[in-house]
């Protein structure tokens, strides 16, 4: 411990979070998403993952073995007053299977809470069945919506991110969803998980080769895309040439990407 102490006693308080992170509790973090085996993302709404982070999923989907869940039926998402709920559910779910087989994506979990209609009472709920998911497929990697973005005024995105990142510390732990067991289900610890849209980036992934495939997903998103694409397109590719010049590449994602032994009761983790 004294020697560590010295190594430390030079360094800045941000070099001291980065050694520890890449040295002591994640020394595969700079290479996180090629030495996983299974990545899982979690959606709010059909289309978040595509919109979050298509790009990644699409440059990862050939190597790793890539999983949605869609949380709820996207069934509010829309601005036309005559739209039948059932039905706009069956269009966004049809949709949403589109777009996942162009990003390579293997299976689609569907959860089929009521857009928009999430709220706390359904958070432990979401989480158990998550739990349930991390167990059956066992992703190395989750991703899902950042619940601490400023400004974040949809409760959905909130409840999910919180709920994702919990199922992520309790996943591993036999006594929560003890009925795994009973099915044959064990324990599963996740390693990490990545924030997208989110406002504190450490981890960018250039997706210059496959931008076009990420566009091409999301223009299955007639529902939500259709009479705003070019407004869409434009913003996708402007945010993804501000990430791709952090990283000196045409086009790039980024993501918060978090140890999951760092979500509780680790003050620093905002700051890695």
């Amino acid at each position: 411990m004294i020697d560590i102490l010295n190594l430390l006693k030079d360094k800045s308080e941000q070099e001291i979070y980065q050694l520890l992170l890449r040295n002591y509790i994640a020394p595969d973090f700079d290479h996180a998403f090629e030495k996983s085996k299974v990545v899982l993302c979690v959606s709010p709404h059909p289309d978040d993952c595509d919109v979050g982070v298509g790009g990644l999923i699409a440059k990862y989907s050939g190597n790793v073995e890539t999983y949605y869940v869609i949380v709820t039926d996207g069934s509010k998402g829309t601005k036309r007053k005559d739209m039948d709920p059932h039905e706009l559910a069956i269009i966004r779910k049809k949709e949403q299977e589109e777009a996942a087989k162009i990003l390579g994506v293997k299976e689609i979990f569907w959860l089929g809470y009521v857009d928009g209609e999430i709220d706390y009472r359904d958070y432990r709920r979401i989480m158990l069945d998550l739990i349930h998911i991390y167990r059956l497929i066992k992703p190395d990697i989750v991703l899902t919506p950042d619940p601490s973005l400023p400004y974040e005024a949809h409760l959905d995105h909130i409840i999910v991110g919180k709920a994702t990142s919990s199922a992520a510390i309790f996943s591993g732990m036999p006594l929560f969803n003890k009925l795994d067991q009973v099915s044959g289900l064990e324990p599963h610890r996740v390693k990490y998980v990545g924030y997208y849209y989110t406002s504190k980036p450490n981890y960018y992934v250039d997706i210059t080769s496959v931008i076009d495939k990420k566009l091409e997903a999301l223009k299955k998103h007639v529902s939500q895309f259709g009479d705003s694409w070019n407004y869409i397109e434009t913003l996708i590719r402007v945010l993804s040439f501000v990430y791709g010049r952090k990283i000196g590449v045409q086009y790039g994602e980024a993501i918060k990407l978090v140890p999951t032994l760092l979500l509780h009761a680790v003050p620093f983790t905002e700051y890695i």
